[in-house]
């Protein structure tokens, strides 16, 4: 029987409550089952995502991969039809699935992530170019981001009134205009979704592969924006704040071949997102006190950057 990480069954518990601790003690016979009716072997401890659990196995070739079971969220229900649109191209290949379980078989790739590496400039090239590749026709099926545009502006409306901050009314508006103003005319591409440095691993078909996806059809340079909010910490120790931000911006946008507008305008829409969020709920690093007010100070401040002309 397989062992269940702790810290993955204690927050998924602490996330999910009384759902969590039912569905954590069906797991083990989900994975079981997977196991014999795709005949895999496990060959490895198990790990784990944000809401995943993860089984490194062989399959009966002998080929390297990994058992993926998530709890059941509609954040996961996409998941497999875009690794399944991708075929392999800049993620990982999808090789079984299972929705009713949230399951699905994958190539393994390696543990590292393109966030070990120091180089930003390499990091924004490298998770551009990846952003690319994943930019292809979206299945019918497939959430559009157009249809949350109208709720996004609501939302940052609602936020800005209800809401002690101190961001400036102009940086508020700009994001709002983004919501309206490209929110509702994204394309249909598919994309990641939720594209960070955490979500690109080192691999042996290709040196990195996306994991992780959201599985949306929209703008890809939604995804640069994602990245950049993702690399906010890594910010924080940048001699030149804005330097540092609209170099991440130029070097995603080229690589990603993207217009590098749309992405700064994302980029604002994100930070400012993140600020309301921290206010509303804290973040995962800090759910109060000081480093919380610190980070929120942060995010403000790199909204009003990124509300700058380069």
């Amino acid at each position: 029987m397989i062992e269940i990480p702790e810290v993955f069954a204690q927050g998924t518990v602490a996330r999910e409550g009384e759902p969590g601790a039912v569905w954590l003690g069906e797991l083990p016979g989900i994975v079981e089952d997977l196991l014999g009716r795709w005949e895999c072997t496990p060959d490895g401890k198990a790990m784990h995502g944000g809401v995943g659990l993860i089984v490194p196995v062989r399959r009966r070739s002998g080929d390297a991969a990994v058992l993926k079971v998530s709890f059941p969220h509609p954040g996961n229900v996409h998941e497999p039809d875009a690794f399944a649109a991708w075929v392999g191209r800049g993620a990982v290949l999808l090789h079984e699935r299972d929705d009713a379980r949230f399951a699905m078989l994958l190539e393994r790739a390696r543990t590292s992530t393109l966030a070990e590496l120091e180089d930003e400039d390499e990091i924004a090239a490298i998770a551009g170019r990846i952003s690319r590749r994943l930019a292809v026709p979206a299945p019918p099926a497939l959430p559009r981001l157009k249809d949350r545009a109208e709720a996004w502006e609501k939302r940052l409306r609602e936020d800005a009134e209800e809401l002690p901050h101190a961001l400036p009314p102009h940086v508020v508006d700009a994001a709002a205009a983004t919501a309206r103003e490209l929110g509702g005319v994204q394309q249909d591409t598919l994309i990641h979704g939720d594209l960070h440095a955490g979500n690109i691993l080192r691999a042996t078909r290709e040196p990195w592969l996306a994991v992780d996806p959201k599985g949306y059809a929209g703008d890809p340079a939604y995804d640069g924006g994602t990245l950049l909010k993702s690399r906010a910490l890594s910010l924080l120790k940048a001699d030149d704040l804005r330097k540092a931000v609209h170099r991440i911006l130029d070097v995603f946008a080229e690589a990603a071949e993207v217009d590098r507008d749309r992405v700064q305008r994302w980029s604002r829409f994100h930070a400012v997102q993140a600020a309301f969020w921290g206010r509303r709920h804290g973040f995962r690093r800090a759910r109060s006190g000081p480093r919380l007010d610190g980070l929120v100070a942060f995010a403000d401040h790199l909204a009003e950057l990124l509300t700058e002309h380069p």
